[in-house]
């Protein structure tokens, strides 16, 4: 028998090509995971087209250990690039209405009334009032907002 020997060779293009794939996936996906590692064969590329004698086993340490930093150096230094929301309420419209004032569209007895802020009608509970009178927010309770006589 023969021994046929087969040689695998990396060469610089197929890092690009993987580096190209893994973007794809990038835009595809949320996060930010398959970019580093897009930049790492890409950098990987660079490495073997400048050192064409590298052999693949090496160039897969290269991409290995590029990959590593750059993920973890990304996990590291990620929070110095984040900001803090100025606005800790978006999304949660009913914790938005807490200090604003309104008018009773019908009056609170027994503790449970309604009004209406902007074009919105909530459930309020509170000390028994008569309609119209002016309220203030002062918390929320799922969708049930909590008020007291304004002034």
């Amino acid at each position: 028998m023969s021994d046929i020997g087969i040689t695998f060779q990396l060469e610089f293009w197929h890092w690009m090509i993987l580096a190209a794939a893994l973007a794809g996936i990038e835009i595809l996906t949320p996060g930010f995971f398959f970019l580093w590692l897009g930049g790492a064969a890409l950098v990987t590329g660079i490495v073997a087209l400048i050192l064409p004698m590298m052999g693949w086993e090496n160039q897969v340490l290269v991409f290995a250990v590029l990959s590593a930093a750059s993920v973890l150096g990304w996990y590291k230094f990620r929070g110095h690039f984040t900001t803090a929301s100025a606005d800790s309420t978006l999304n949660r419209r009913g914790e938005q209405l807490i200090g604003r004032s309104a008018t009773l569209s019908e009056p609170i007895v027994n503790g449970r009334g309604q009004i209406r802020i902007d074009d919105t009608v909530w459930r309020c509970e509170g000390p028994d009032l008569v309609a119209g009178t002016q309220v203030k927010v002062v918390a929320m309770r799922g969708a049930m907002v909590s008020v007291e006589k304004a002034g």
